[in-house]
């Protein structure tokens, strides 16, 4: 991930696996009409998750999000697509740069619309942090 918003390519390409891919539906607008980011954050938050419990091999929790810059506005209609890398496996910690990609049907447009780092903890049946196997 970068640090400096003005280093964000043109023109980059997805990094990471395809985690999640869902639909921009109208429920999620602000009054203006463009999807939330909040709700952006979320889908990012669940395909890191995702990524996250499969090296886990069980069930984490979310312990940080890192700054992030939404370079374009997510339109009702778009496919909105996540990918996961994994940065950093510690002894209980997984570090994972989720970028967001858009698809427009109507345009055929693709896009990038942010990218951030989520870290997550494995943790047992009783929410207590627990080693992650290798």
């Amino acid at each position: 991930m970068t640090d400096n918003y003005d280093d964000l390519d043109e023109e980059p390409i997805p990094t990471g696996e395809l985690t999640l891919q869902t639909l921009a539906m109208p429920a999620y607008t602000n009054p203006n009409g463009d999807i939330f980011g909040g709700w952006l954050m979320s889908q990012m938050d669940l395909a890191g998750s995702i990524k996250a419990s499969s090296i886990a091999c069980g069930r984490v929790t979310t312990v940080a999000a890192g700054s992030m810059a939404f370079l374009r506005p997510v339109p009702v209609g778009a496919t909105v697509s996540c990918y996961a890398e994994v940065l950093e496996t510690g002894r209980s910690s997984i570090r994972i740069l989720v970028d967001v990609w858009l698809y427009s049907a109507e345009t055929g447009e693709r896009y990038k619309v942010t990218e951030g780092t989520f870290v997550y903890v494995a943790i047992d049946d009783n929410g207590r942090t627990r080693p992650i196997d290798r």
